[in-house]
């Protein structure tokens, strides 16, 4: 994926902040909590958000094989696309993607599973960079 350590380090810098926070840490909550807080961007490519969006612009609906927060995803951004291009005509719809794409997104548009998932992972890759680099001092 394009964006994949960007959007780690986002979820990462989230769920640091929640851990400091938290007096009791209840990691399913905490992945619950991070899945709908607001994302710096939308993560996914201003390719394949264009290409998704042209074929809905012509009446092609891509979303039947598409899980539910990704339909969701596409569907805001289609949204704001359409909203952009109205008030910017002569803007390509490629462009309006790309603006939008990088805008905030109300949401992570990951299930907390998946962000379960995904920091149990990368904290295990941390854990062993940080072992690594260390290793000299044992």
């Amino acid at each position: 994926m394009e964006y994949a350590e960007e959007r780690m380090n986002d979820i990462m810098r989230l769920y640091n902040e929640h851990i400091s926070s938290c007096e009791y840490i209840s990691i399913p909550h905490i992945c619950e909590q991070i899945s709908n807080m607001p994302s710096r961007r939308f993560w996914v490519s201003e390719i394949w958000a264009s290409k998704i969006v042209m074929a809905i612009i012509k009446g092609k609906h891509p979303y039947y094989k598409m899980r539910p927060l990704k339909r969701e995803m596409f569907h805001e951004i289609h949204k704001r696309v359409v909203e952009l291009k109205t008030k910017n005509p002569h803007w390509s719809i490629n462009k309006c993607c790309e603006i939008v794409v990088a805008q905030p997104a109300p949401k992570f548009y990951l299930s907390a599973g998946s962000i379960r998932i995904m920091i149990c992972k990368e904290r295990k890759k941390r854990y062993e960079e940080r072992k690594k680099r260390l290793r000299h001092c044992f």
